[in-house]
Order: C-alpha cells, then sequence, then structure tokens
C-alpha cells in the first residue's frame, strides 16, 4: 500500500498566535489538515477561514479540558459534571474521564459540532482535544463506544487507530492498555461506520527534544515520521508562532514555534518524500478506505 502520513495541526482556534501560523501553513501549502477547538477564545477567527476556504481539510478538535491556568474557556453547554469548582472546564484528562457523565458530554460533543456547521463550512473530520474521548487513562472505554456512535450517526471520521505497533504506543499508557483499546476501536468502527486511520503516532515531548536544538528536534521528528509501517498513520502538531500572547499562556511555547518552523521547511517536504513517506489529508483518506 505504501506510507501515509496525515499531519494534524490541532489546537486551531486557541488564540490569534496560532490561527496565524495555521492559516500561514495551509496558504503555503505546508498543511494539508487541521481541527477548531471551539470554546476556545480564537475560534471565530479559524472558523471564518475555514468557511472561506472549502478545499481545506478542517474539523472539530472537540475540546473538553481546559488545561492552563491563566487562559481557560467554559463548554458550550450547561452540563454540571464538564465543570471544576471554578465553571470551567476541567484541567485533565483523567477529570474528564472520571467525573463527565455520558449525558453531559454527548450533549456538549454535539453542540461543538452544530456550532461548526453555524459558520458556514463543513468539518472534513473530528478528533479531540488532549485525549479525553479514548478511555485509556482509567479504562472509561465506554467514552470510545459513545463517540464512535455519534460520529456514524452524524458521518465523520475520526483520530483514532485500528492497528498497533509497539514504536508508536503513547508515553504512560501500558502497552496492554494500548492494544485492548485497538480491539474495542477497531470493532465499534466497523460497527457504527466510522472511518479511522490505521495507526495513531502520539507525538512525545521528551527532557530529550526539550533540551536539544532545533535542528536535533527537526532530525528526530523526520525519522520517527518516516518509520511508520505501511497503511496510512496519522500524527499531530500545535503550530504557534511564539508572540507574547503565546508565552503569557503555556510554557510550550517553543515547541509550538519549533513544530510551525518543522512544516514550514522545504526539506521537512523533500525528507518525507525521499523517503517513500506521502502527506494526505483526512478527505483522502475517506477516499482511500471507501475505495478498498
Amino acid at each position: 500500500m505504501g506510507k501515509y502520513l496525515i499531519v494534524n495541526a490541532d489546537d486551531f482556534g486557541l488564540c490569534k498566535s496560532a490561527n496565524d501560523a495555521v492559516i500561514d501553513l495551509f496558504l503555503d501549502g505546508k498543511l494539508l489538515s487541521s481541527t477548531i477547538m471551539f470554546p476556545a477564545p480564537g475560534h471565530e477567527q479559524a472558523a471564518r477561514f475555514a468557511a472561506e476556504h472549502p478545499e481545506y481539510a478542517i474539523g472539530v478538535h472537540l475540546t473538553l479540558t481546559s488545561e492552563w491556568p491563566t487562559y481557560r474557556w467554559k463548554p458550550l453547554t450547561d452540563g454540571k459534571s464538564l465543570v471544576d469548582k471554578d465553571g470551567y472546564m476541567w484541567p485533565k484528562t483523567e477529570d474528564v474521564e472520571k467525573n463527565a457523565t455520558y449525558e453531559d458530554l454527548e450533549k456538549e460533543i454535539r453542540a461543538q459540532i452544530d456550532y461548526a456547521l453555524s459558520f458556514g463550512f463543513t468539518p472534513s473530520h473530528i478528533d479531540n482535544h488532549m485525549g479525553t474521548l479514548y478511555g485509556n487513562r482509567t479504562g472509561r472505554f465506554g467514552l470510545l463506544k459513545m463517540i464512535l456512535r455519534i460520529l456514524g450517526e452524524l458521518g465523520y471520521s475520526y483520530r483514532l487507530y485500528t492497528k498497533v505497533d509497539k514504536s508508536m504506543v503513547p508515553r504512560g499508557t501500558p502497552y496492554p492498555v494500548y492494544k485492548i483499546s485497538s480491539l474495542f476501536t477497531s470493532h465499534w468502527a466497523k460497527k457504527f461506520k466510522v472511518i479511522l486511520p490505521d495507526y495513531l503516532l502520539f507525538p512525545d515531548w521528551t527532557r530529550e527534544l526539550r533540551e536539544g536544538t532545533y535542528e536535533q528536534y527537526r532530525d528526530l521528528i523526520l525519522k520517527l515520521w518516516t518509520n511508520i509501517p505501511d497503511g496510512v498513520t496519522e500524527t499531530f502538531v500545535h503550530p504557534a508562532f511564539a508572540t507574547d500572547e503565546m508565552k503569557s499562556i503555556t510554557g510550550s511555547w517553543r515547541d509550538r514555534q519549533w513544530e510551525y518552523d518543522l512544516l514550514k521547511d522545504p526539506d521537512t517536504h523533500k525528507y518525507l518524500k525521499d523517503h517513500g513517506v506521502t502527506m494526505i489529508n483526512y478527505r483522502d483518506l475517506i477516499q482511500m478506505k471507501k475505495g478498498r
């Protein structure tokens, strides 16, 4: 089949610094896929761009956490199980898995997708911020079934995986849990007719990457992106410009600038091509899966 890679820009809509970086990458032809977080303050700029550019594969980044202490947001709905004592979305994935009811989650999920549609664009796919709907952290795999049921009904593809590779186990997740989750995923994706990538490569900002140079980061990431199995693998980045705004939101601002730099660099795309990796987007994935 060959090696195909979807690089999705998460956190479109977070803020202007993220939006400007993602938009620049799209317009320069360096980015093929992105998802918007609609509860976040910068979502309107991102949604307007998506509506004006239907040629780009832009979807919904279902957002159920608000993890930065000085930059927070609330749900679109009134579900009490979705918020902390201050009325903001929970700061951690584990908090969502432990506290959120299925009823409140489904209502919020549908509200975020409906809100995206109200801007006049059709989402190309759906994924979720911070992995809150995978159930991996606490073994609450009913979350996985719920989101695949909803998306099967609505007709969207989703970020997940049906196959596992030991090189792709997310940090902090035991391999048996990772393996079991793929079995659940495969079963429910087939049952609800939801199109998924084959593999999911989780970005891993280790200390080695954080303390090294940009060149060291670039070389390591490109090795990861080309050392993938045949089939469709998705990975995700969070490109943003290192502005004062971005620095005030998160301490990972440098990482996000580097992710922008990596995609902007024409040598990145040449390296992928030279190593037999074809970049695609979610619309390509859908056509490939339907064509089998």
